[in-house]
């Protein structure tokens, strides 16, 4: 019995020593961190090599308002920098409203002014150039690119009203412009007396400043009272305040 007892101890020590233990493989806890990626610059602060090599500088940053004033320093709260866009707000009826256009601290006389645009429903705004501040509004210096839902705007439109016009003095019969929400491609060329509007890589509108054509078309117009209406040779590049919604990008300039 006893015999016995010592093989049975002997083969359960046998046994023992030769099962392998199995081991759990060791979990690291450390948790994996994410990669860290750079958000992409905006749009709205990188010039394109093209741009860079012919000339053109940037003038809005895509997120202050450095380089920018309002109008004869009036009081504004309708301007400010949305997702890398120069962001005009809408009018909010209930409460004060304090608006002006806003333009360039410097004054340009001859250039290439290329900026991105899109405007609101029913919306209306435009672009001025060689703006002074001698008078109460911008528009009464500053001859303006128009911009405009031509679909939508509730009033009546003559044709020198329609988007890429010369506000009304020349018309842009073949203007092109992109349907609301929808960023359309402009282009300002002033020379001396020479200007040229461009939308959506076509130029639209053609003119002489003081040219006598010029002079029959501003007797004709509201600005026929406008005494320095396009006369100035520098002024003010000017984005205006027309109580509407409407964004710019890429705003960008190249001195002639």
């Amino acid at each position: 019995m006893i015999q016995r007892m010592t093989y049975a101890c002997l083969l359960a020590s046998l046994l023992a020593c030769s099962t392998k233990k199995t081991e759990t493989p060791a979990t690291d806890t450390t948790a994996t961190k994410p990669e860290v990626v750079a958000p992409a610059p905006s749009p709205a602060t990188q010039l394109s090599e093209a741009d860079s090599a012919a000339g053109y500088k940037l003038i809005f940053d895509g997120q202050t308002l450095n380089g920018w004033k309002y109008f004869k320093d009036k009081p504004s709260d309708s301007w400010d920098v949305v997702d890398g866009t120069l962001h005009c707000k809408p009018f909010v009826d209930g409460r004060e409203n304090q608006r002006a256009d806003i333009m360039t601290v410097d004054e340009y006389a001859n250039f290439e002014l290329a900026f991105d645009w899109k405007i609101s429903a029913q919306g209306n705004s435009g672009v001025m150039f060689r703006v002074t501040e001698e008078n109460d509004q911008p528009y009464l210096s500053g001859p303006e690119f128009q911009l405009i839902d031509n679909e939508g705007y509730p009033g009546d439109l003559k044709p020198e009203q329609f988007a890429g016009a010369n506000y009304d003095m020349h018309t842009a019969p073949d203007a092109k412009a992109k349907p609301v929400g929808e960023w359309n491609e402009s282009r300002l060329v002033v020379n001396g007396n020479h200007v040229e509007h461009w939308l959506n890589g076509a130029k639209v509108v053609e003119y002489e400043l003081g040219s006598a054509d010029w002079k029959k078309r501003k007797a004709k117009s509201k600005w026929n009272d406008a005494k320095n209406y396009g006369t100035a040779k520098t002024g003010h590049i000017d984005f205006q305040d027309h109580n509407h919604e409407a964004w710019f990008r890429n705003i960008r300039i190249k001195t002639l």
